[in-house]
């Protein structure tokens, strides 16, 4: 009996560039972005996620990477007030505070400790979510964020595909002035915006695939991973979610991740991040009988690991991972 293929597999896909433990990666983009982030972080590479928190649109994105290549801070003026919080039309909502103050420390502190990371990053990883963006009708602003003004304030509009590409290029092509090591991976979230409704995420989704392959086309050192078309081509089903069927889920992310792996790191490195994955796990691990000994044996083994590791590697820290685990 011949096999029954009851899916399309993704096929291998190759980066085009190599990421290790010596780069310095800036995440930016939509919540994937940090899914993405944390999957880095998780195995020791060093990693900056979202400066102004989670980002969603093209233009917004483009804004954000100008900003941090300038001098300039946020001023007093460029927060509002709204039910009782202060808030930046730029940044997401962990930023706002009741006290202005505070809300502007918050954002500048971020925003240094981002130019401070940026000046040595060499991959910079973009995952734009929509292609709809809000526009603050009093100044013509495109926010990132609209911390649930009221919407008449606001014109909603799609970008056209000329519209994303060229503000993605203008940022990149200035961030290749200050930084011309600087390699940068684009691809589309696989997070579904439907509350535009089905129809409208389908198109703002394509705009930003059409954009995206513009942009990678027309300048070097811009590489696509296709994170969308893995999910909407390979996982056509619904287990593959979290529960409000927006998001993809936990397997979802690892098997991505898994055709990110393959794509950009070379054999040494998964092998490292293999290592490391299994340390950070023990670590993670709540001992049914702390204090027994089993469970010292068990410590005390992924110490002399840990210490190993850090030996042979010594850009790695397992500092968290001890501190947890004598927390137990």
């Amino acid at each position: 009996m011949d096999t029954m293929q009851f899916r399309t597999e993704f096929p291998p896909f190759q980066g085009g560039l190599a990421i290790s433990h010596s780069d310095k990666a800036l995440c930016v983009g939509s919540c994937f972005s940090e899914h993405m982030g944390a999957r880095l972080a998780r195995y020791k590479f060093p990693v900056f996620i979202n400066p102004f928190g989670i980002v969603y649109n093209p233009v917004s994105i483009a804004g954000m990477l100008k900003f941090l290549l300038s001098e300039a801070v946020f001023r007093e003026d460029d927060l509002f007030c709204w039910q009782g919080l202060w808030h930046s039309y730029q940044h997401h909502g962990q930023f706002s505070k009741p006290d202005r103050t505070e809300a502007l420390e918050g954002i500048n502190q971020r925003l240094a400790e981002a130019r401070e990371f940026l000046r040595q990053a060499t991959r910079l990883i973009i995952t734009p979510g929509t292609a709809t963006v809000f526009q603050l009708k009093k100044t013509g602003e495109t926010v990132a964020n609209c911390h649930k003004v009221p919407g008449q304030e606001f014109q909603r509009r799609r970008l056209d595909v000329a519209e994303a590409r060229d503000a993605l290029l203008d940022a990149f092509r200035l961030l290749r002035e200050h930084l011309p090591e600087l390699e940068i991976i684009l691809s589309v979230s696989p997070v579904r915006h439907v509350r535009d409704g089905l129809v409208e995420n389908q198109r703002s989704k394509a705009v930003l695939l059409l954009a995206l392959e513009q942009v990678a086309e027309q300048l070097a050192g811009v590489h696509y991973f296709p994170s969308y078309e893995i999910v909407m081509d390979d996982l056509r089903d619904y287990r593959y979610y979290e529960q409000d069927m927006v998001h993809p889920g936990p397997q979802a992310v690892e098997y991505i991740w898994r055709y990110f792996e393959r794509a950009y790191f070379d054999a040494p490195t998964r092998e490292l991040c293999r290592r490391i994955g299994q340390l950070v796990d023990a670590a993670a691990h709540r001992p049914l009988h702390p204090g027994s000994s089993p469970h010292l044996d068990f410590v005390r083994q992924q110490l002399l690991a840990m210490d190993q590791l850090e030996r042979d590697f010594p850009f790695l820290s397992f500092d968290p991972e001890r501190k947890k685990m004598s927390s137990y």
